[in-house]
């Protein structure tokens, strides 16, 4: 029996300490995409004219906010992260509602998001600068960590507490005030955040959030003149637009763009392994993962054997309403996601390629939602569908005969997020790591699945360079002060 999907109800945004709704009275309707439509949901649609506001709160928040020290700060980010784990049923439900994610990718999103918390509130405690020798009499140097000031981030739809947790960690624990904009498909679970951190003790105007729709946003969240960095995470033609609005504005930039990222199978690989871990990284979370496995390169002399497996695990998905206690795979964002990934599969037939498997969709899944059926094809390199990011369920095969054709393969793409090879050849898995032209590489891993500390981001098209979680994350959010100090 499945369950039902749980009613949000409506949400106010936090702005300067207060819970408001816009100033209109507008709202935005949040929908459940396994669902033909049903509203679990509102949030209070801003517009452009409300954004001045939210930055004066900001400017007040970020001098109070720098004032604490680390031991203040941590120790709002760790009360956050307990009431996390104290509200994961509720906080579950949410992500379930509004993305349709099945109740264990959810559950493991909300875990994630309290690590996180935990990991940067730990860090209060840790060193924000260091002493330096200086050659000059009686003096000693100092080297000081200092918070930007406001920083403004822009999370995506497709994890949408466990990013904003990813951004929010280390903009915090430095001691910058935050505004936050959530995309206008998943909104309700990050007002729900506001709400924790401001229970937690955050001073009025270190977190603000913004709900409202593009249009009437426009390009005034990046306008207001007290902000001193920008985090970003969305496809990559909003990410370079934006990197192109803000240059020479002294504005730092971060953006974490999208992947089209390769598995690789060598013929000594250990196929038991491999093709549950290339399954679960092509097809969890519906494909909707930046890191997700999309490309499959596999040698000649196994292909046959994987092709026959990894189509076996395919029609055995089922696809169904993230609440259904057998689901598989649960539907993607919306409907227009839903037209998009289909279009993909049907211009790659029409090119040429090969459907090698798909899921049947049965029951509520042939009947309404966003769902789509998980797809095995057979591509070359000729395909648009080679190099085009589908960010849905779909898997493009392609055999090669060697190790460095394989490798040239990975390599030929626009994208450098994650790549990935399974082989039992320590040579060959250690040539990959070095010549594969990604940010995160593994070894007999998914692409996907990157823990909390370790660092995160891409290369060429799908990063900008500062990288995000573990303590290198810190080097965005803050800036480096030197001081000289003579006692007599």
């Amino acid at each position: 029996m499945t369950a039902t999907t749980k009613t949000i109800g409506h949400l106010q945004n936090l702005i300067g300490g207060e819970f408001v709704d816009a100033a209109n009275g507008k709202v935005i309707e949040v929908t459940d995409p396994a669902t033909a439509g049903e509203v679990v949901g509102t949030v209070p649609a801003l517009t452009a004219a409300e954004l001045p506001g939210v930055f004066e709160a900001a400017r007040k928040g970020a001098a109070e906010w720098r004032r604490a020290n680390g031991l203040t700060r941590g120790a709002v980010l760790l009360r956050a992260a307990a009431l996390i784990r104290e509200r994961a049923d509720e906080l579950r439900d949410t992500i379930v509602a509004e993305l349709g994610k099945t109740l264990a990718d959810a559950t493991g999103e909300v875990g994630k998001t309290a690590e996180f918390f935990e990991y940067y509130g730990g860090m209060g405690r840790d060193e924000f600068g260091g002493l330096l020798a200086d050659g000059r009499p009686n003096t000693f140097a100092v080297r000081v960590q200092e918070p930007l000031g406001v920083v403004v981030l822009v999370t995506p739809w497709n994890d949408p507490l466990l990013t904003p947790a990813r951004k929010l960690g280390p903009a915090l624990i430095s001691g910058n005030a935050v505004v936050i904009k959530p995309a206008s498909a998943t909104p309700l679970i990050l007002l729900k955040l506001a709400e924790i951190f401001h229970e937690a003790g955050l001073p009025a105007g270190v977190l603000n959030t913004v709900t409202g729709r593009g249009r009437d946003l426009g390009d005034t969240l990046f306008d207001d003149d007290s902000i001193r960095a920008v985090s970003f995470t969305g496809s990559t033609e909003v990410g370079l637009g934006l990197q192109r609005k803000l240059a020479g504005r002294g504005i730092r930039v971060q953006t974490e763009m999208g992947g089209k990222n390769a598995a690789v199978v060598l013929a000594d690989a250990d196929l038991d392994l491999a093709i549950p871990t290339i399954a679960a990284g092509a097809f969890g979370q519906a494909g909707q993962r930046c890191t997700a496995t999309s490309r499959l390169v596999v040698q000649r002399e196994v292909a046959d054997e994987v092709r026959r497996r990894l189509a076996e695990h395919v029609r055995g998905i089922h696809v169904a309403p993230g609440t259904d206690p057998e689901v598989g795979m649960g539907p993607v964002v919306d409907e227009g996601a839903q037209r998009d990934i289909r279009g993909h599969v049907e211009r790659a037939v029409e090119a040429g390629a090969t459907v090698v498997a798909q899921a049947e969709l049965t029951g509520r899944a042939a009947e309404a939602g966003a769902f789509v059926a998980p797809t095995l094809l057979d591509i070359s390199r000729d395909h648009d569908i080679w190099r085009t990011e589908v960010f849905g369920p779909v898997v493009g095969m392609l055999e090669v005969d060697t190790f460095d054709e394989a490798l040239e393969a990975v390599n030929d793409s626009s994208y450098g997020l994650s790549a990935a090879i399974f082989t039992q050849n320590l040579a060959n898995a250690m040539e990959f790591v070095a010549r594969a032209d990604a940010g995160q590489v593994s070894v007999n891993q998914p692409t996907t699945g990157w823990d909390i500390h370790h660092p995160f981001g891409g290369f060429k098209d799908s990063g900008s360079g500062y990288k995000e979680q573990g303590e290198v994350a810190l080097e965005f959010y803050t800036r480096t002060k030197a001081a000289a100090i003579r006692t007599h």
